[in-house]
């Protein structure tokens, strides 16, 4: 069990994570104030990471601080094109964000892909490995735009990864806490005349009521990063939004639906490379 103090480190990583993640992407924050201005308190869903299959930053590292507050792991998932495997974790206490951890199978790649990674992780200092709250350590490597790009090209994950490193992926926006807004699709519509696009990668609403949950994304917005051979623009994080569906005993489904998940996770892609 979660100590008092472990549930105030918790809040207070909590407010640095989104406080970083606004940082990178802007249009979080301006949805919110936007959300607000209608005069809605935002609820966030889940907070999403990013690693690799690797037992120095695997899941289980990235879950650390959320295990020590009182989370537990839930429900695995697969994906299988992208070579990824994941889970999410719940707190006891409802009101707090699920928190969904992904990982790059790494064996699964090339050499090309596992020799890079390798490159980038044999550079973490062992103080950073064994800080309790790696998972927002940032970029704690020195890697070249010509590597993410070498990445990319096998895994847009791997290059994302390469470029941005430990910290959230995204946030989501829970619908269902919203008064003002009816539905996913109209909040959609809502976004876009307000000049947020959004992926339609499967289409803007992944999912739907059969699935027990539908959610939609912005598009990252480009972020200049610094690499070792100059600085350069690249697609940094995005604003989920989900619509959770009750099931047949009542309570609101808390998983994950991979299909839909999978196209999410394109958010981020390199679009001017296609």
């Amino acid at each position: 069990m979660a100590s008092s103090v472990d549930t105030d480190k918790l809040t207070l990583l909590l407010d640095r994570l989104w406080g970083d993640f606004s940082r990178i992407n802007p249009q979080a924050g301006a949805i919110h104030l936007l959300l607000e201005r209608r005069g809605e308190t935002v609820v966030n869903d889940h907070i999403a990471f990013r690693t690799f299959a690797d037992p120095r930053v695997g899941i289980d590292v990235i879950a650390k601080p959320f295990v020590a507050a009182g989370y537990t792991r839930q429900q695995s998932y697969q994906f299988k094109q992208k070579k990824l495997d994941a889970c999410h974790y719940e707190h006891p206490d409802p009101t707090l964000p699920k928190v969904f951890i992904s990982e790059l199978k790494l064996q699964e790649c090339s050499q090309t892909v596992q020799h890079l990674v390798e490159n980038l992780l044999s550079q973490i200092p062992a103080e950073t490995l064994n800080d309790p709250e790696f998972c927002l350590s940032g970029r704690p490597w020195e890697v070249s735009y010509a590597d993410t790009n070498l990445l990319a090209q096998e895994s847009e994950y791997a290059g994302w990864m390469a470029a941005f490193g430990y910290r959230a992926n995204h946030f989501t926006v829970l619908v269902n806490s919203l008064k003002t807004v009816g539905s996913l699709e109209e909040l959609n519509t809502l976004l876009k005349e307000s000049g947020f696009p959004l992926n339609g990668d499967g289409g803007e609403i992944k999912g739907g009521p059969d699935e027990l949950l539908e959610q939609s994304s912005t598009l990252a917005p480009p972020v200049t990063v610094p690499f070792t051979d100059g600085d350069a623009q690249v697609p940094g994080c995005y604003y989920e939004f989900a619509k959770r569906y009750p099931r047949a005993d009542g309570t609101l489904f808390s998983g994950f639906v991979t299909t839909s998940a999978d196209k999410i996770f394109q958010s981020t892609d390199r679009r001017d490379a296609r």
